[in-house]
Formats: C-alpha cells, sequence, structure tokens
C-alpha cells in the first residue's frame, strides 16, 4: 500500500510550506522568541480553513529546529484525564531524546464540546499556564463564544485559503517527483475544485493518479462526486461497488470524511452487498478487521502515520474480496451499533457518574468499579434493596440515581 502523498510530500524547511507567508513570519518570531527565553504568550492560536498549512508548519519547523515534536489531536482526547495523561509530562519535563527543546502540538481545539468534554478546555488553559516549552494548537474556527478565554492566552494566527496557482505549482512538483505527465488544465481543474484546501487536492491528484503515468481530464470524472457532497449510503456503495482500487480509494479525498463512521456502516452493509458469496463476505471483514487494528493502534501509540494502512485497508482492501457478487442495488442500513449507542446513552453517561463516584472512594478505575464492582452492587440489590442502597449512599451515590440503572 502507498503512501499518502500529503504525508509523503509534508514540507521538511519553513521555507517550504506553500503559501501564508505572513503566518509563516509570524509563527517563526514567536517560536524564535519561546527559544529565546522570552515567550510573548507561551501558546499560539494557528487558524483557518483545512489544508492550509497549519499543521504542516508545526511539523517543518519541529525539523528545522531540531524539536522534539509531541502532537495530538484534541477531538480525539478530549476530557480532562485523557489530556492531562497524554501531554502534561511532555510539557514539563526535560526531552528523552537528547533534543534542545520541544513543540507540542493540539490540533483541533474547536472540536472539544464543554458539555460533553469535562475539563478539556480548562485543562488546556492549565496548559499554558505551567508550560516549559511552545505549545501550539490549531482550529477551524476560533470565534465560537466557548473559546473565547483560550484566544485570550493565545497569539492568534491567521491561514487563508491557498490560492489556484500555489496549489496547482505543488501539485506540477509533486507529479514530477512520481514521474507522471500531467496536463496543466488537469492540475488547474483539481486546484479550483478543492476551493483552497492543498490537502484536498494532493489527496485527488493521488486517487486519479493510482497505477498511472499519464493523467487526463478525463480521468477527472471520478472527483465528480465531490460537487454532490455525497451523503454516507454514496460512499458505502462507491466502496462495495468499486470496480477498481483507485475507485474505492477516491472516497478518501471527500472533505471531512468521517473514517471511524464509515467503518460502522461497511461493517454493517457488507453482508447485504456481497450476499451470497461468504468468500466475499470473509475478505471483506478481514480487511476491515485489521483497519480496526491499525486505527485502535493509532489512537493508543499516537503514531498517526499507521492512519493511511488503516484508510486503504477499509476502502482498498475492503472493495478487493475475492468472488464478489455482480453489483445489484441494495437499501443500505443504518448500524445497529450506533443505534443502540444512541438508545443506551442516558443509561452509560448514569453508569460512568456512579462508577466515577465509586472509584474516586475505593482508589480504582471507572472501567474496574463497572467490571467488577457493579455487578455484585446489583446482585445485592435484588437480594436486598435496603442494604444495597445504605452502600451506595456510603459512596456518595443517591439511590433514586442508582435505582435508575437498575431499572434499565
Amino acid at each position: 500500500m502507498s503512501i499518502p502523498w500529503v504525508e509523503k510530500y509534508r514540507p521538511a524547511r519553513i521555507q517550504d510550506v506553500a503559501g501564508n507567508d505572513e503566518a509563516k513570519k509570524a509563527f517563526v518570531a514567536w517560536l524564535n522568541k519561546w527559544l529565546a527565553g522570552k515567550p510573548g504568550k507561551k501558546a499560539a492560536l494557528l487558524y483557518g480553513p483545512p489544508g492550509t498549512g497549519k499543521t504542516s508548519l508545526v511539523h517543518a519547523a519541529a525539523r528545522q529546529y531540531d524539536l522534539e515534536l509531541l502532537e495530538a489531536n484534541a477531538s480525539d482526547v478530549r476530557n480532562s484525564a485523557a489530556l492531562e495523561r497524554r501531554i502534561w509530562r511532555a510539557l514539563t519535563e526535560s526531552s528523552l531524546f537528547g533534543k534542545r527543546a520541544k513543540i507540542i502540538l493540539l490540533d483541533e481545539v474547536d472540536g472539544i464540546n464543554p458539555r460533553e468534554d469535562a475539563g478539556g478546555l480548562a485543562m488546556i488553559l492549565k496548559f499554558i499556564e505551567n508550560t516549559r516549552y511552545p505549545l501550539v494548537l490549531t482550529a477551524n474556527d476560533p470565534w465560537d463564544p466557548k473559546l473565547r478565554t483560550l484566544r485570550d492566552k493565545c497569539l492568534l494566527i491567521r491561514f487563508k485559503p491557498l490560492g489556484i496557482r500555489i496549489i496547482t505549482s505543488v501539485l506540477a512538483s509533486i507529479c514530477k517527483k512520481e514521474g507522471i505527465f500531467c496536463d496543466y488544465q488537469v492540475l488547474r481543474a483539481i486546484a479550483e475544485k478543492c476551493k483552497g484546501d492543498l490537502r484536498a487536492a494532493i489527496n485527488d491528484l493521488q486517487a486519479i493518479a493510482f497505477g498511472k503515468k499519464r493523467i487526463t481530464l478525463e480521468d477527472l470524472d471520478m472527483l465528480g462526486y465531490r460537487a454532490k457532497q455525497a451523503d454516507m449510503f454514496e460512499i458505502v456503495r462507491m466502496v462495495l461497488a468499486a470496480r477498481s482500487p483507485e475507485h474505492a480509494r477516491s472516497v478518501l479525498s471527500l472533505p471531512s470524511l468521517d473514517y471511524e463512521m464509515l467503518m460502522q456502516w461497511l461493517s454493517e452493509n457488507i453482508p447485504h452487498q456481497y450476499a451470497p458469496s461468504l468468500q466475499a463476505i470473509a475478505d471483506a471483514y478481514d480487511a476491515l478487521s485489521l483497519a480496526d487494528i491499525f486505527l485502535q493502534r493509532a489512537k493508543r501509540t499516537n503514531e498517526w502515520s499507521l492512519l493511511s494502512y488503516a484508510l486503504n485497508l477499509m476502502t482498498v482492501g475492503v472493495a478487493s474480496a475475492r468472488d464478489k457478487p455482480k453489483f445489484r442495488f441494495v437499501k443500505y442500513s443504518f448500524p445497529q451499533k450506533i443505534r443502540l449507542l444512541s438508545q443506551t446513552k442516558k443509561y452509560r453517561e448514569i453508569r460512568k457518574r456512579i462508577a466515577s463516584a465509586i472509584a474516586r472512594k475505593c482508589h480504582v478505575s471507572t472501567r474496574t468499579v463497572i467490571r467488577d464492582i457493579l455487578p455484585f452492587l446489583f446482585v445485592i440489590y435484588e437480594a436486598d434493596a435496603k442494604l444495597a442502597e445504605e452502600i451506595v449512599k456510603s459512596f456518595d451515590i443517591s439511590p433514586k440515581t442508582f435505582r435508575a440503572i437498575i431499572k434499565q
């Protein structure tokens, strides 16, 4: 499986980051002050649309200044406990790799929901107050009211959508390095379609260039779905009905593709599309299970280079199943797992609150409480409700709250 070109051709130097020269100057000036021991603002908030170079600039700076880079996606590591576990030691301790300093990157801070992701924003503010190293945050929309306090603590640096000429130049450079002949009209059409998002443009180019040494205007047809803003039904159908690997992979260039949601939809609908071929169903699920392994490992270890393997497996891998039956129209089903999680959301929230209260008293994890303690409390309640209620009171849990999960 090929490396995604957005990673393969990620800029190695600050001057190689395409466009946004004013933003780059502001960032370098801020970083130089930090490294000189005289930071103005301890954190910089890089904001602007996707694909404008925010993350690439931080990666390039880390390489150029020989800094240890610690990166986390704030919308994946949402609550205060997860953020503290992932980031706190890095902010306050010396580098483990002999680097002179570190730079910490928290991507997509606007993806944190103050109501659902308890304490996440407050923990980031704590990071800013206590960090010994440059802290960089990124956001698409920094003007959300929830980020007001965060904005006051950061140097705001704006990234604008990239111009067509800049994007076309980058695409031409990639084609030259890959030994691909591509007419200027094709490159310009890709650049116009992506609306200032260089990452989307590079993904489009890789999708249509797969297995080719020459790209023509006809090859742009596979990108036509983007103008329709395909919904999940169409995306799943594009993968399961793909006649070639490049057609299956082309869904990855869809803006804001939710790949975890795509996994759930594929898992639910593979049997509907590939029946009655057991071989095709087995192959598709094998590829999807491997994709899930890579994805979970990327989240657990913060090795996001593994994401490319997961994405290729859930698209090309699934579409390459052997003995696929001839395509027929199938009405796809909404994933049952998501429906069940939605129906049990209230129950799980109450159970989590109870488990957290018990965990604090017993000095164990909430997972341990849910697995090893709550089942015994349920048994005690069935045998002696009053005794069970006395026990939960000792954990500062109201009997009414406890009964709420018993009834469900």
